[in-house]
C-alpha cells in the first residue's frame, strides 16, 4: 500500500505528464487491415476510439461495420507514430491531420 505522501507524489506526476500526440491504428488481427487515426494524446486515444466504436458512432464506416460484425476482441490498438514534443500547439493539429492522411494512404496500399 502507498503512503499518503507516495499517493500525492504519484498523483502529481500523473497530472504533470505531457500529452503524446501522434498517429494510431485500429488493426484487425485476422487480416492485418489497419485504419489510421490521430490523437492529441495517444495515452487516451484507445479508450476514446473503443468508446466511439462500441457506441456505433465512429466516422470511418468501413471500420465501424467490421467492428459491428466481428466485435471488439478482433481488433488491437497500435501506435504508428509519435510526434516530436517540441512542436508548437497550433502546429500539432495541422500536422496530425496531414500525418493521418499519409498513414491512411500508406495503409490502403
Amino acid at each position: 500500500m502507498l503512503s499518503p505522501q507516495e499517493r500525492k507524489a504519484a498523483s502529481r506526476a500523473y497530472k504533470e505528464r505531457k500529452p503524446r500526440p501522434g498517429i494510431y491504428g485500429v488493426r484487425l488481427k485476422a487480416t492485418g487491415r489497419c485504419w489510421a487515426g490521430s490523437a492529441q494524446n495517444l495515452d487516451t486515444a484507445k479508450n476514446s476510439a473503443w468508446m466511439t466504436l462500441n457506441s456505433g458512432r465512429h466516422l470511418e464506416r468501413s471500420l465501424q461495420a467490421e467492428w459491428a460484425r466481428l466485435g471488439e476482441d478482433a481488433f488491437e490498438f497500435v501506435i504508428l507514430e509519435t510526434l516530436e514534443e517540441d512542436l508548437l500547439p497550433m502546429a500539432v493539429k495541422d500536422l496530425l491531420k496531414e500525418k493521418q492522411r499519409l498513414w491512411a494512404k500508406q495503409l490502403a496500399s
